[in-house]
């Protein structure tokens, strides 16, 4: 996967729809959390060993896409 947003899926049948890392059931929120607890990447690698590097990555991208949009003030 050279595209950091392709690591990110989501499907209505696992965890509620919410999205995931590669179709597990590792969700993105899963990863955000323990980065705001502190841990380090590779603490995290070592809590959930079926991550990548690029999977956390890609929650940190994923969760900056989701934040980023255009206000319009009217």
């Amino acid at each position: 996967m050279n595209d950091l947003t392709e690591r990110i899926t989501a499907d209505p049948g696992k965890c509620g729809g919410k999205p995931c890392i590669r179709g597990m059931r590792i969700r993105v929120i899963d990863v955000l959390d323990l980065l705001s607890q502190g841990l380090s990447h590779t603490e995290i690698l070592e809590e959930l060993p079926d991550l990548e590097e690029a999977d956390i990555r890609a929650s940190l991208l994923y969760a900056r896409k989701r934040v980023d949009h255009t206000v319009i003030a009217v």
